[in-house]
This record gives structure tokens, sequence and C-alpha cells, in this order.
């Protein structure tokens, strides 16, 4: 049960598990039991909705698609505005449904990755996993070597402290100038509220790197690329040891 939940993308199993212990979860109208099994003719709710589990309990290989996402599309499957989604160009998956790794902002551009492996997913997002974020960001006027050391050390952001574990200089032109950094957490619109805190605005954001996935040089805006399977097996690898207790 546990197992076919997470697969499914709605969260670890630990956090399944607490779900059925709670008695939020139901399989064919009955409270659901920690380690039950399930089929896909079953009638699985949680918290009185349906969910289909009948692509999750198919045998699938592990997939991981690359996709150099563009700006102007959201991070969603569906928009109330009309505007263009980030799923509307994606190739079908081998099986089961594409699930979003993290999020882009609609002004950022660059690496995003998708799984048809919801525990997978979930453990590339959770802040325990520590996975590297690396960007390229322009901002408007040039920083002194005194802000660069405060971004370094931290500075203190509405939801708590933040910092970017390496900055190195790209180049700088009238009124810009363009930086590598690198961090470890995924906290919504961090690179911008770091760089504003210190009074500088970004004016371009792009994600080359998450983990040990980077985006491909000749993968342009709008096209997406399986992942090779050593690349997937050196991704998980790096989740290896690493805890995903939300406790």
């Amino acid at each position: 049960m546990q197992k076919a939940l997470a697969a499914a993308g709605l969260g670890s199993r630990r956090t399944i598990e607490d779900w059925i212990r709670e008695g939020r979860v139901t399989v064919n109208g009955k409270v659901a039991e920690l380690g039950q099994r399930v089929e896909s003719a079953d009638r699985i709710e949680v918290d009185g909705r349906m969910i289909s589990l009948q692509a999750t309990l198919a045998p699938a290989a592990v997939a991981v698609l690359g996709y150099h996402k563009p700006l102007g599309e959201v991070t969603t499957r569906s928009d109330p505005q009309g505007r263009p989604t980030v799923f509307d160009r994606l190739p079908p998956p081998p099986a089961g449904r594409w699930i979003v790794v993290g999020r882009l902002d609609v002004n950022t551009s660059g690496l995003l990755l998708f799984t048809n492996d919801g525990e997978l997913a979930h453990r590339l997002m959770h802040p325990s996993s520590q996975i590297e974020r690396e960007y390229l960001v322009r901002v408007r006027e040039h920083p002194d070597a005194a802000t660069l050391a405060r971004l370094r050390a931290g500075v203190e952001l509405d939801d708590g402290p933040a910092q970017f574990d390496r900055i190195v200089t790209e180049n700088a032109s009238d009124g810009h100038a363009w930086f590598r950094v690198v961090l470890h957490e995924g906290r919504n619109r961090e690179v911008r509220r770091l760089w504003s805190a210190v009074g500088h605005e970004v004016s371009r954001l792009m994600r080359l790197r998450y983990g040990v996935v980077e985006l491909p040089r000749d993968l342009r805006a709008g096209e997406s690329r399986l992942l090779p399977s050593d690349l997937i097996a050196a991704l998980q690898r790096n989740l290896s040891g690493r805890s995903t207790s939300t406790s």
C-alpha cells in the first residue's frame, strides 16, 4: 500500500504510513492497514479523493527526463490564466506519469527534471537530501566583495537564514554582473530573495545543474531528453544513505 502510493507521487513512504495510521486512506470503502496489499482494481481513496494506481502497480523501469524550461512557462499541469506549462511539450513517459522534481518560477529558465517514480521525486526534493542546485544569474549593478562575503556567510530571509555554498564571478558589463551560484536548498525563489536581501535585483536566472545532472549544452529551450541509465544510477547513488524523515 505505502509503496504504491509513494510511487504515485503522493509523498514519502513514511508520510503515507502516518496517513494510514491516522485512518486517512481507505481501500474499497474500508480503512486501510499498514502493509496491506493492493491491486489495480481496488478503489483507493486518500481523504475521500480517488487515487488511480493502475499505472503505478505495473512493473516499469525508473525513467528520468531532463527538460530545458524556457521563460514564460509555469511549473504546473494546468494554469488558470492559460499560460503554457512545462508539461505541454513533454513526450509520454514509458510508464506511469511524469512527476516534476521541484519548480522553477515563470521567469526562470534552465534544467528541470521529471521522473515516473514518485519515491525518487520525493527524495530528490526533500531538504534532507541536500542536493546541490547550480544557477547562472545576472544581477543589476556590481556587488562588492563585502556583499559577496555576506551571501556566502548567510543572510536572514523571512523563512530563516540562507546562504550560497559557492559564488563564482563570470563577467560584468555596464550596469550588470554575472555569477554562478550553488546552494543545496529548494526554497521558493531562494536565489532571487538572497540577492534582493543584499540590495541587488536579479534580471536573469537559469538553472544549470541539479545534483549530478547538468543542462546539456545542445539541449535547446523547450526540448527534453531522457537521462541514460548510468546517469540515473549516479543520481540515485547521490541519495543513498540520506534520510528523508519528515518528523
